[in-house]
């Protein structure tokens, strides 16, 4: 085990995408994973079905106390669904987590399509989060509100990435998973310039989970040492081949395999 990952972001009650998602990929990784929940919900394969925030003086609470003590390789940050909790977590990490790779997914709103991100939060998570961030992970839909116009098209993505990267962080990775097709393009911007990543679109509904899972991935790598670029090339693998064992829980966007890596023990019989 190695590679100390505290998450900071929301519990899912379904198991397919949150803190849930989050520990099992860490694990799945070899990595160690701490958390500090900002919100309890109520959801399943089929929505959002209710909503209970946390107070932000202990969400930095629980920040404070895991660093003091275990101390993080890296921090990934996830549901963050109001102003308050944003400007409370982001001073937690400058106080507390100076120096540790800081990896944003600004979860805005699930495969479901239920909103986890309160309007007048956006400038709080632009202002305050994005220009502490090491790597910045949105979809189309959270970079066109980050971006304020729509997105289309590889060199459009290209661009757009570019223009996020504006906003402070260090790289931004622009996740191409909504576009339609058979190819699916992902776009890494940083200081040395754009590349893109692309695999074949594995078509299916069971995608429950997958931006938090490449989020935590690519946190875990930065938390081992592994160079941006190859932790991105890692996490996309293993998002791939979760995506592709998918166990078809649920009637609707059901949650993928995060235990592919783990080998099967032997089981004697009794």
């Amino acid at each position: 085990m190695k590679g100390r990952v505290l998450i900071i972001a929301g519990s899912d009650a379904g198991g397919g995408a949150g803190i849930q998602a989050d520990l099992k990929t860490v694990t799945a990784l070899r990595g160690y994973g701490a958390t500090a929940i900002t919100a309890l919900t109520a959801q399943n394969t089929l929505g959002v079905f209710g909503v209970v925030p946390v107070d932000p003086a202990f969400i930095v609470k629980q920040i404070e106390v895991v660093l003091e003590d275990i101390g993080a390789d890296a921090i990934k940050t996830g549901m963050l669904h109001s102003a308050p909790v944003i400007e409370a977590v982001a001073g937690a990490v400058a106080r507390n987590g100076a120096g540790i790779p800081l990896v944003v997914d600004p979860v805005m709103v699930t495969t479901t399509g239920a909103s986890l991100l309160e309007e007048e939060a956006v400038v709080a998570l632009r202002e305050l989060l994005l220009p502490r961030a090491s790597v910045l992970t949105p979809n189309l839909p959270e970079a066109e509100k980050l971006c304020g116009h729509a997105i289309k098209g590889a060199d459009e993505m290209r661009a757009a990435a570019q223009e996020l990267l504006s906003l402070g962080p260090q790289a931004v990775l622009l996740k191409g998973g909504h576009m339609e097709g058979d190819e699916l393009l992902d776009v890494l911007a940083t200081a040395e310039g754009v590349e893109s990543f692309a695999s074949r679109r594995i078509h299916t509904q069971h995608t429950h989970g997958t931006g938090c899972t490449l989020a935590s991935a690519i946190a875990t790598g930065l938390a081992q040492g592994l160079p941006l670029r190859e932790a991105v090339v890692r996490a996309r693998g293993y998002l791939q081949k979760a995506i592709a064992g998918a166990p078809g829980f649920g009637q609707g966007h059901g949650p993928i395999d995060h235990g592919h890596t783990v080998r099967p023990f032997a089981v004697k019989p009794c």
